[in-house]
């Protein structure tokens, strides 16, 4: 696609305000995935547009399409598009807003939170693709016919499945809801933030602080080492020999050799660095811990209250027509029920913010509160007010 075509469907994506998108990419055995292809639609006249832009050329100027991207005046519709976001954000250091994802606003039309675009498209359009490229090496050049058509097909569709998911959405008064929800996606990245991963790392908050900062060094030596052989981060070194290495803090080849976990080939090509690593690592200041935000240790006494919450839960959703998982996950349960057991409080979890709130969260405290009870009645969960017995 030249500089040329770019400008034209740019132009023709602000004046329909819309645009599709998809993407390609490969990460296996990558530091970072690879976007590899790009596929875009934008209502033409009576027809459609659809152009494919290969970001792995040396001479593609996006500037057209970040700034499209950018534009709120122009919707950016997607399928599953957390990846591919945070993909071509990345790629042409743009900002995407106006996201509109049809897996996402499915949910809110009951028809599942996890449907596929094939499934999609077959239940809201009557329409079936014949897929047939799906595992492909998408960072080959050139690609091969049967691949082209494979990633039109992504998109051929993806704009009238909107426009359908949209109507369906304002007839049902949730338009807004998965608007709302959809606003997440413009901030997705595929950056890897390396004080959560250093937070995440297994029993870090039982090492002493003198370990610590050895372990905080060697994940910062782990990421820098895989981004320059662009190998993933666990194949340099994974995160159980990493925490040894921190304890143990070992200032010789032989030392470090005595630990489960290091491969071989990695400890003849990298002990001197990761010695250095250890080296740097203890004497660094002391290596703080963001405060601890998990929540209470569950207790077997919660089990029968996060089930009556689930099935709460589940029972609103029915009702309302909407995909269980866009209220609440079983983790969000569990926090819910164990901040009131601990302390009374609520749970910073989504099922309690927003329309999740409005639609089941206060409800779903007064429960776990004693204040309304659950019934069956006609075979169906019932909610009503608790009335206190004489």
């Amino acid at each position: 696609m030249n500089e040329t075509s770019l400008d034209v469907l740019a132009d023709a994506a602000r004046a329909a305000g819309r645009i599709a998108l998809d993407t390609e990419f490969m990460g296996e055995g990558r530091y970072r995935t690879l976007l590899c292809l790009i596929q875009l639609a934008v209502p033409d006249n009576a027809a459609e547009r659809i152009e494919l832009l290969d970001p792995l050329a040396d001479d593609l100027d996006g500037a057209p399409l970040a700034a499209i991207l950018a534009d709120p005046a122009v919707q950016v519709v997607v399928h599953a598009g957390r990846q591919d976001v945070a993909l071509v954000r990345g790629r042409f250091a743009t900002e995407m807003r106006n996201v509109f994802d049809t897996q996402v606003a499915a949910g809110f039309a009951g028809l599942g939170a996890q449907c596929s675009y094939d499934t999609l498209l077959a239940e809201v359009l009557g329409v079936r693709l014949a897929k047939s490229a799906s595992f492909t090496r998408w960072e080959t050049r050139p690609l091969s016919p049967e691949q082209l058509q494979y990633a039109r097909e992504d998109v051929v569709h993806l704009l009238e499945l909107a426009a359908e998911l949209e109507r369906r959405l304002s007839t049902l008064g949730r338009l807004e809801w998965a608007r709302e929800e959809c606003r997440s996606l413009e901030r997705a990245s595929d950056e890897r933030d390396l004080d959560a991963i250093f937070a995440r790392l297994p029993r870090i908050r039982g090492l002493s602080t003198s370990s610590r900062t050895v372990a905080r060094e060697l994940v910062e030596w782990r990421e820098r080492t895989a981004a320059a052989t662009d190998r993933p981060v666990q194949s340099i070194l994974g995160d159980a020999a990493l925490m040894e290495i921190a304890k143990r803090k070992p200032a010789s080849t032989d030392k470090l050799g005595q630990i489960r976990g290091i491969n071989q080939g990695s400890l003849r090509r990298r002990s001197a660095d990761l010695l250095d690593a250890v080296r740097r690592g203890s004497e660094r200041p002391p290596q703080t811990l963001p405060a601890d935000s998990r929540p209470p240790a569950p207790d077997p006494d919660d089990g029968p209250l996060i089930a009556l919450a689930e099935a709460f839960v589940r029972a609103r959703a029915r009702e309302a027509g909407l995909a269980y998982e866009l209220l609440a996950a079983r983790a969000d349960l569990q926090a819910i029920v164990a901040a009131r057991r601990v302390d009374g409080e609520e749970a910073d979890v989504r099922t309690l913010r927003g329309w999740r709130r409005e639609l089941v969260g206060a409800e779903l405290l007064e429960l776990l509160d004693g204040r309304v009870s659950l019934s069956v009645r006609a075979g169906k969960l019932s909610v009503s007010p608790d009335v206190p017995r004489a």
